[in-house]
């Protein structure tokens, strides 16, 4: 029942987050994907097929929060969720390096599917190239350090590991 709750209550903060704290960044075109971020968080904390639901659930409820095609947040994260919870059995989770690329790597990718949804499919992306470089440059120089330190101020200010037991593989 603990895990239910702080799964709902990671979705309606990063949502929250999403739509109030960090909209304003938004219009001045620095994107800071927290989609990204909270479902990387969850995949490396709980593993695989939980990254995969972070993701999904996130993601659908993304999509029914704006006026876009359904799925299109929905699918990415949830195979990025999926991804990175596989990849968080071989690499250190700990590790604000490892933490520095697999946000960025997340947000990139994140960000080069939804672009091309904004600009009206692949006949907009034609024109749209620089935006679509700039928007998934933007996006990862953000967010990656500033996901990477957070992850480090909560371990420092918590005094314990944030992903659980380091010799405990999640999933």
């Amino acid at each position: 029942m603990r895990g239910l709750g702080a799964f709902l209550l990671g979705m309606v903060l990063v949502l929250l987050l999403r739509s109030t704290a960090l909209s304003p960044l938004a219009a001045r075109g620095i994107v800071v994907d927290v989609l990204a971020f909270a479902t990387v968080f969850w995949a490396l904390r709980y593993g695989a097929v939980s990254g995969a639901s972070f993701g999904f659930m996130i993601g659908l409820a993304a999509d029914l929060d704006a006026t876009h095609w359904m799925g299109r947040h929905a699918l990415v994260l949830s195979i990025l969720g999926y991804a990175i919870g596989r990849l968080a059995r071989t690499f250190e989770r700990e590790s604000g390096r490892t933490q520095l690329v697999l946000i960025g790597l997340a947000v990139a990718v994140h960000q080069a599917w939804v672009v091309p949804f904004e600009l009206g499919g692949l006949e907009g992306l034609g024109s749209g190239w620089p935006y679509l470089l700039g928007r998934v440059f933007i996006g990862a120089l953000a967010t990656a350090p500033l996901g990477a330190l957070l992850l480090t101020a909560a371990r420092r200010v918590t005094g314990r590991s944030v992903f659980g037991h380091a010799l405990v593989n999640p999933g």
